[in-house]
Order: structure tokens, then C-alpha cells, then sequence
């Protein structure tokens, strides 16, 4: 009796064992977003400026006393000269070229050097230095004509900013879970599993929808962050 009954026992363990098996265990997976908005901290600011002359003698020359022009306006405007790299200058040959009455070329006449003289910006007076890529327009009158690019945006303390937005959006998908279980009848169990999303970051207010391979604005001051989180938990 003892040996049939044992038999039976192990079959049916046996039995259920079977039937369960391949059977996933109950997991409940959450999404937590961590966003935020800030200001950027670090402003890069590219311009140029030319010359062009015959000789490159007399290039250089002139493009000497715009670079001093150009300095004395930007130390007017309160920007620091250790905030200031201008680059060698680059120069490039220019040439006239004569057509016939076919359109082809006849003959190429040199015209002169063109001597460009190029410089970056990078401080973290933003204000200051956004203010004045404004009224460059300003050195006309000084007889230069400054090719601004638009101004570069960034933020010194993203790693930081980083972490506190990954615990944020960890909390939120926390959070989630715990409802949903709670509404679901049951409760949370161990985390399974977590995998982060792609850091997004925006212009504030922007309509740019997530890039898959991640945003990153450089041309907004004011700027939006995001990042998602997605939890796996057990159910009990």
C-alpha cells in the first residue's frame, strides 16, 4: 500500500510538472520617463572674416588690422580674450576665368589671394555672448564684414543631470507596477529585468519627435531632457 500510494504521488507531481512546463512565470512590464527642462551653461560661437589682394603681402597686412578691429569690439562687448581662439589663417588663390562664344573656358587671369581669418568663442557667459553674435552686424561700419555662424548650446553638467533623470524615470516605472498589481489583485515580486532608453534632448517647447538613435539640440538655450526606463517584475 505504501509503495502504490508513493506511486501515485509521484505521478501526479510528475503530471503537473508536465503541464506547466514552458509556462512563462507571471511578469508585469512598466515604462518610467525622467524628464526635465534647464538652461545650458556653455555657449560656442564660430565666425570668419577676409581679405583679398593682389599681393599676399598686403593680404596679410590688411587682414592684420581687422584681426586688431576685431578684438578691441569683443573686448568692448565684455568678452574675455582667453575665451577667444582665432585659428591660422587659410589662404586661397582666386582666378578669373575668360569664356568664348561656346561657354568653354579660355583662360584662367589670377585675381588675387583671399586670406580667411577664422575664430571660436567658448565661454560660459552665454547672455553676453549670444547678445553680441547678434550685432556683429555692427563692424560694417568698421569696414569688416564678420560671416557669423549661429551660436552652439551646451551643458556642462549632463553626466550629473543624467543619473538623477534614470533614478526619476526608475521611481516612475516602480510606481506603475505597484498600481497596476495592486489593481490586478495582486502584488509586486522581484525586478526581473531593466533596460534604458535612449537620452533625448530637445529645445524647449520643440515638436521634434525621439530619434531612435537619440536627440541632442545644440542650437536651443533652453532645453528639454528626456529617458525612459523599462522594468520587468514577477507577480505574486
Amino acid at each position: 500500500l505504501i509503495i502504490t500510494f508513493s506511486v501515485i504521488i509521484t505521478g501526479y507531481i510528475l503530471g503537473n510538472s508536465y503541464l506547466s512546463k514552458g509556462k512563462a512565470d507571471p511578469t508585469i512590464s512598466v515604462t518610467g520617463l525622467g524628464e526635465t527642462t534647464f538652461d545650458s551653461d556653455l555657449i560656442v560661437w564660430r565666425a570668419n572674416f577676409s581679405r583679398k589682394n593682389i599681393t599676399l603681402k598686403e593680404a596679410y597686412a590688411e587682414l592684420n588690422v581687422d584681426l586688431k578691429k576685431v578684438k578691441a569690439y569683443l573686448s568692448k562687448k565684455g568678452i574675455y580674450s582667453k575665451d577667444i581662439v582665432f585659428e591660422a589663417a587659410a589662404i586661397q588663390k582666386e582666378y578669373s576665368n575668360e569664356y568664348d562664344e561656346n561657354g568653354n573656358i579660355r583662360s584662367s587671369i589670377f585675381s588675387g589671394y583671399v586670406l580667411t581669418q577664422s575664430m571660436k568663442v567658448q565661454s560660459k557667459n552665454v547672455n553676453i555672448i549670444e547678445k553680441t553674435s547678434r550685432e556683429v552686424s555692427e563692424l560694417i561700419d568698421a569696414g569688416i564684414e564678420l560671416n557669423s555662424d549661429a551660436p552652439e548650446y551646451y551643458y556642462t553638467k549632463l553626466a550629473a543631470l543624467k543619473l538623477s533623470m534614470i533614478e526619476q524615470a526608475t521611481k516612475d516605472a516602480y510606481n506603475r507596477a505597484i498600481k497596476i498589481a495592486e489593481n490586478g489583485g495582486g502584488s509586486l515580486g522581484n525586478m526581473k529585468s531593466a533596460e534604458m532608453g535612449v537620452f533625448q534632448i530637445t529645445g524647449q517647447g520643440s515638436t521634434e519627435e525621439d530619434s531612435y538613435g537619440g536627440n541632442n539640440d545644440q542650437f536651443s538655450k533652453n532645453k528639454t531632457a528626456r529617458i525612459t526606463v523599462r522594468l520587468q517584475y514577477e507577480l505574486k
